[in-house]
């Protein structure tokens, strides 16, 4: 579910080792728009999974839930556990707006940076588009995550213009194992990472330096997060990002 709300908002940033995370590399969005419903959707699974162990890349999966409708014959159908509907209202917003690379609401799709679409198992065109943002030396947005306790602090630099974009608290179950019975995956389990659960809208950044401090912020042991800046209204390119520190 995406929430817009979050309480006991203040100026700073905490997260929940006390270490900081500070990358010598802007980390770059992957955003893989997928279901336990669709039959090509596992190769796609698989690859984000490898992606989510590079410390340079924040993974993150949407399950959608169109899929969980739709009949395979004698099979029936599956309702994916992890679907929501506002994922899928996200994935049609990024595909009514102006991104490159091959647009359309299909799954698997991956998102990368929120302005390029690929087939999320099309393994060589999402490499070659992870290092052409990799080379991009104009992003120079710094996010930086670090815990102390029961609080999650944040923090966004390096802006040089007016800009309005949201921060957004991404909540994600790191692994599932799902043994689906029914629908096109029927008879397989299915491994799924960095499952997204909740989506918090924590801040509006406008291109000043700031800090923001979130209390009583607690994760459970099968549960990671990321912090997002992305413009919005219309949704549109992620201008920064970072991965919370490791508990």
């Amino acid at each position: 579910m995406i929430k817009h709300r979050v309480s006991c908002l203040s100026l700073s940033i905490l997260l929940l080792t006390g270490q900081s995370v500070v990358a010598e590399t802007r980390p770059v969005v992957v955003e893989l728009f997928t279901s336990q419903g669709c039959y090509s959707c596992p190769p796609a699974d698989h690859l984000l999974g490898e992606l989510s162990a590079q410390p340079d890349i924040v993974a993150l999966e949407f399950h959608v839930d169109y899929w969980d409708g739709l009949v395979y014959g004698s099979a029936g159908k599956w309702k994916d556990p992890f679907s929501d509907a506002g994922y899928t209202r996200r994935q049609q917003s990024y595909n009514s707006q102006d991104l490159g690379g091959r647009i359309g609401v299909y799954t698997p799709q991956m998102i990368i940076g929120g302005n390029y679409a690929v087939v999320g198992s099309n393994r060589s065109a999402v490499l070659t588009r992870l290092e052409a943002i990799r080379s991009d030396e104009s992003m120079q947005l710094r996010v930086d995550a670090t815990q102390d306790g029961k609080s999650l602090t944040v923090s966004v630099s390096g802006g040089d213009r007016h800009i309005d974009a949201g921060v957004w608290l991404v909540r994600l179950d790191r692994q599932h194992l799902t043994a689906v019975p029914n629908g096109e995956n029927n008879g397989k389990t299915l491994t799924n990472h960095n499952v997204v659960r909740a989506m918090t809208r924590i801040g509006d950044w406008k291109g000043a330096d700031m800090q923001m401090q979130i209390d009583d912020f607690q994760l459970g042991p099968n549960q990671h997060c990321a912090i997002l800046v992305q413009t919005t209204d219309p949704l549109g390119p992620i201008i920064g990002a970072a991965r919370c520190p490791e508990s």
